[in-house]
Formats: structure tokens, sequence, C-alpha cells
């Protein structure tokens, strides 16, 4: 029956993550693998308890261990700066990056935001730890996520996820304030992790 349940659990998050897209292989992660979610506010969980961000959730829901290394307000350039740090000492074997919101809202150009990403996604890669790139949408009415984020998966063969923030955010009832999620919001955004994490192989 738990083996049951378990499927039938996994069959709920592959739906919620959609159907007919198969993202690149990740390496399959042991139980006592390190995930490092490493971003700004959306990642640290402002307006929620630490329990109810979507590092948390996603821990719970893929029995492994997520290491939060959100910092609200980061811009790029400075996530840039500090991601060689958190790399030396969390040691992960898996990174999710979710970076660019602050840069947005500051106006700074895209190219510069996707210049600092492409660095740590390739810093990432280069000390042998996967990457999962996380999408944001631009902060303004009916605001898509910008084109570059999956241009630099589609570049180094990472797998993308896109839709998470942007259904949340564009969802009044899944909102803590104006730009960040309620614990109904974070908890889609781990759903939305654990299917695109299980399709890839890594759980």
């Amino acid at each position: 029956m738990r083996k049951f349940a378990l499927a039938l659990v996994w069959l709920c998050l592959l739906a919620l993550a959609g159907c007919g897209h198969t993202p690149p292989p990740l390496p399959h992660l042991a139980q006592d693998d390190v995930v490092l979610a490493f971003g700004d506010s959306l990642t640290y969980g402002t307006g929620v308890d630490a329990a109810q961000s979507y590092p948390a959730v996603l821990s719970q829901l893929i029995g492994r261990n997520v290491i939060s290394a959100g910092v609200p307000g980061e811009e790029t350039a400075a996530g840039l700066a500090r991601l060689p740090g958190e790399l030396d000492k969390t040691r992960p074997k898996l990174l999710l990056l979710c970076l660019g919101g602050n840069d947005m809202l500051h106006k700074l150009a895209p190219a510069s935001i996707a210049a600092n990403l492409r660095g740590m996604v390739q810093m990432a890669r280069q000390r042998g730890i996967a990457v999962v790139l996380i999408g944001v949408p631009a902060p303004k009415l009916f605001g898509g996520v910008p084109a570059f984020y999956a241009e630099i998966a589609n570049a180094a063969n990472v797998p993308y996820e896109d839709e998470a923030f942007k259904k949340v955010l564009f969802d009044s009832t899944k909102k803590s304030d104006p730009i960040h999620p309620n614990a109904a919001g974070y908890r889609i955004v781990a759903e939305k992790i654990a299917a695109l994490l299980h399709a890839a192989g890594a759980v």
C-alpha cells in the first residue's frame, strides 16, 4: 500500500509538471546527497515561515537534504560572487538556481542578467555539480519569463522550470504580498520542482 501511495503522489506531481516534455537527465541523488537551493527572497521564503519555503517543502517531497541559500534583495552580480563560497561550504550534488527578479525590478540590462546566470551555471558544471535553472517572470502586468532563461538552459543542456513562479505570482490567492508567494504558492513551486527532478531521474 505504501508503494502504491508513493506512486500516486509521483503521478500527481508529474501531472502538475505537464506532459510531453522530457528534461535533460540529472544524476540520481543518493539519500545523503545535498541539494543547494540558491537565489533571492523567492528561495529564502519571504512572506512565510522557514518551514513553508519552497526548499523546505521540496526537502519533504523528495526525501533529500535541500539547503536554502536565499538572500532577499540579491541581484545576479552579487549571486555570482557569493556562489563559490556556498558551493565550497555545502558541496551539493545538485544546484537549484533561481535569480534575476531583483535585476528586473531595478531595470538592469537583460544581457548582464543572462551573463551572470550563465556564469553561475558554468561555475557549478565545472565543479561537477548538476544544475536546474528556475525562471522568474518579469515584474510587470502579464509579464512572461524572459527568453534568456530558456536560452541559457538549452545551451548548457540543463533542466529548466519556467512555469512555477509564473503560475503563482500572477495568482493573487497564492501571494503574501505583491511580489512573494504565500504558503500555498511556495508549495506549488516545490511540487513543480519535485516533479521535474523525478522526470529527470534525480529522485
